[in-house]
């Protein structure tokens, strides 16, 4: 997590990981009710890296989108 913290610009963090981190604490405490801090942990993590994951696969996506559209 340090290193992850560490090797963001504090702009990309804002508009990356943050938003799927905020989401995935969202559902976290919504859904996940295991009776176990351990699998609460694990399923919190798992959802933020999918919720991550998605979010990387739009923004290249998008900024793939953009630059074929410039001349």
């Amino acid at each position: 997590m340090y290193t992850l913290l560490r090797s963001l610009s504090l702009k990309r963090f804002l508009s990356e990981q943050l938003p799927a981190l905020g989401l995935a604490l969202l559902i976290a405490e919504v859904f996940y009710k295991f009776h176990s801090f351990l699998l609460e942990c694990i399923a919190f993590l798992a959802t933020w890296f999918v919720l991550d994951w998605v979010i990387q696969r739009f923004v290249h996506l998008s900024s793939d989108a953009r630059r074929r559209e410039l001349p």
